[in-house]
């Protein structure tokens, strides 16, 4: 968990390895990225499984609440473009679909379960 002097812990809701200047505006690009089907944040339904980002490298290992998710391709392609825009130039991004572990609803956030009346 990272600190300053002016401000409180900033903790991440998925495991993340990299430059701490870089953690919220990761956490904030891919809280943007939302999933159509069930019009909620990727980040909320569980679905970023870690974050590491070091030499230039971004690496995002995400999954979806389903293999035969219709929507896996538009999602994978806005969480590149997201995290596009708030890494440096030069950083490369690689997103990895993984199936293990599967995901399961108890990977929703508070507000997800909230908003999904569960």
């Amino acid at each position: 968990m990272d600190t300053s002097s002016n401000s409180a812990p900033v903790a991440s809701p998925f495991p993340y390895d990299g430059p701490a200047e870089l953690r919220q505006p990761v956490v904030d690009a891919l809280t943007r990225v939302v999933d159509p089907e069930v019009a909620l944040s990727i980040v909320d339904l569980g679905l970023i499984y870690g974050v590491t980002i070091e030499a230039g490298n971004a690496q995002v290992r995400m999954t979806m609440t389903s293999a035969a998710c219709p929507v896996a391709d538009l999602i994978v392609e806005e969480v590149e473009s997201e995290l596009d825009r708030v890494l440096p130039a030069s950083y490369t991004i690689d997103v990895e679909l993984c199936w293990q572990p599967p995901w399961t609803p108890d990977k929703l956030s508070v507000r997800a379960k909230r908003f999904m009346q569960w």
